[in-house]
């Protein structure tokens, strides 16, 4: 009870926290977009694409971080907790200093030489790629503390400095149009700046609260083999993602040109959004998954797996079902111009990421078993396999690269059930039957309906019918089919208290 309560809380915190951070980028993306100008705008994305390129050490870095200290958390060791947490530390100071030393020669060389820059603004370029590197190590330095918090579920204090974070953006922004010196440097400056404040903020959080964060130096060859062999199967999985992201988008680029590029892009935006609510879920999740397998509480890590994938289904659904239903509608009102192809892209693009947000919570049990090594190999060979089949797809006809996705990830999602049974003895008869079926027969009841409203009315009244058709169908669905008779109970009492305090 105690455990589903504070899941409860944390997902509330982290849904206002994307909430407030989505509706004031979206502000502070048009803003910067005046205030710098447009050539001025994309100076500063093409030179902080180059800093891309090294994120995917940082992700892989993150996974087995983020693995070995709530593994350690869960288990009350703190003598084990504490060498885990400074050797991460050691090996974060390792890999920041490394981007710095690649982002000095290949990454200034890649600017300098590769990337079309106006020449009256190449120095201006090369001054905010020294600023747009240091953020990148920051962020480095900083990811051990942010899994600490993480790790001990204190997610409203990571709700807070989220909201704090983008209060300072905004007034980066609004602060812009006061300065009478170079607006793209004094923007890269204040920045910088803003991500430092928060590294500090993290910093001196942890060291109060948190005593195994207080770094000393340690080394331990053992343990930091581990780490780096977990990483390195985690490096892998990022690149063999990155070929599918990037590598796609190179195909589409080669065979239809930069519009359909424009649709994927617009795809990928809208994705994103979607999903960074269900990965707040996770995020509430996972620490759990992982101390639950640590204290060797098995029907307690099989039974939260089953659950947040219900959950993670149920909340990315709500926002992706009338997104689908109603993309033509939402792309007009959104977009100026709409490209040709964006509204199926969208809609391929959304239901790949329904069934990715559904399957996150089996992989992060695989990853919580510290058993990554076969999985992520046969996982880097189905990304290589959608990335072929993009290629033979495309020759035929532009939405194949979506098509590709969707099949490979339906496999990608039946082997990690089986692989997480394999190490675990994960039921997959007990996830059918608590989490896909459920999951299954609430589509099946929300979506009829809102979809003949969606063929037989277009426009503004179209979208009010399907979603006053929808929601109510979704809402009972997941109440009397989704949750299970506790489930019910407990979110009864919630709205009870909630109504009392009013």
């Amino acid at each position: 009870m105690e455990n589903t309560k504070l899941v409860a809380q944390n997902t509330l915190f982290l849904y206002f926290r994307s909430i407030l951070v989505l509706g004031v980028g979206l502000y502070t993306s048009r803003e910067i977009l005046a205030q710098l100008g447009v050539s001025d705008f994309g100076i500063y994305n093409i030179v902080g694409s180059v800093i891309v390129l090294f994120s995917f050490i940082q992700s892989a870095m993150y996974s087995a971080t983020s693995r070995f200290f709530t593994f350690d958390l869960g288990k009350g060791d703190f003598e084990q907790l504490k060498k885990t947490f400074c050797l991460s530390v050691s090996i974060h100071v390792f890999t920041a200093f490394l981007i710095l030393i690649l982002g000095e020669t290949a990454g200034l060389w890649f600017l300098n030489t590769q990337l079309v820059i106006p020449a009256e603004r190449i120095e201006t370029a090369n001054f905010v790629y020294q600023f747009t590197i240091f953020t990148a190590c920051i962020g480095i330095l900083q990811m051990p503390y942010t899994i600490a918090i993480n790790a001990h579920e204190k997610m409203k204090i990571y709700a807070y400095a989220g909201i704090i974070e983008v209060i300072l953006k905004l007034a980066i922004v609004l602060t812009l149009g006061f300065v009478p010196f170079d607006k793209l440097k004094i923007y890269s400056i204040l920045l910088f700046a803003v991500y430092a404040l928060m590294n500090i903020f993290y910093f001196v959080y942890c060291h109060l609260n948190f005593k195994e964060t207080h770094f000393e130096w340690f080394m331990d060859k053992k343990l930091f083999l581990d780490r780096i062999k977990f990483s390195g199967f985690e490096f892998l999985g990022v690149c063999s993602h990155i070929l599918v992201i990037q590598g796609g988008s190179i195909l589409i680029n080669k065979f239809y040109g930069v519009l359909l590029n424009a649709a994927n892009g617009i795809s990928v935006q809208v994705t994103g959004a979607v999903s960074q609510f269900s990965n707040n879920l996770l995020q509430a999740f996972t620490p759990q998954i992982t101390k639950s397998l640590a204290t060797n509480e098995m029907n307690s890590f099989f039974d939260i797996i089953i659950r947040s994938s219900k959950f993670c289904f149920l909340l990315s659904f709500v926002f992706t079902a009338p997104l689908i239903l109603q993309i033509d509608f939402i792309l007009k009102i959104w977009l100026k111009e709409v490209p040709e192809y964006a509204n199926i892209f969208c809609m391929l693009s959304l239901i790949n990421c329904l069934m990715y947000t559904y399957s996150m919570p089996i992989w992060q049990g695989i990853i919580s078993t510290g058993n990554n090594k076969k999985f992520r190999i046969v996982d880097g060979v189905m990304n290589m396999l959608i990335f072929l089949l993009t290629y033979i797809g495309l020759h035929f006809s532009p939405v194949y690269y979506m098509h590709s996705l969707i099949l490979v990830n339906i496999f990608k999602i039946s082997y990690a059930l089986l692989y997480l049974h394999n190490i675990t003895k994960f039921s997959i008869r007990d996830f059918v039957n608590q989490s896909l079926t459920k999951c299954f027969v609430i589509l099946v009841i929300s979506i009829p309906l809102p979809l003949l409203a969606s063929i037989k009315y277009n426009g503004l009244h179209g979208f009010l019918i399907c979603l006053s058709t929808f929601f109510p169908l979704y809402i009972l669905s997941s109440y009397f089919i989704g949750l299970n008779k506790s489930e019910r109970l407990k979110a009864i009492d919630y709205v009870k208290r909630k109504i009392h305090l009013i």
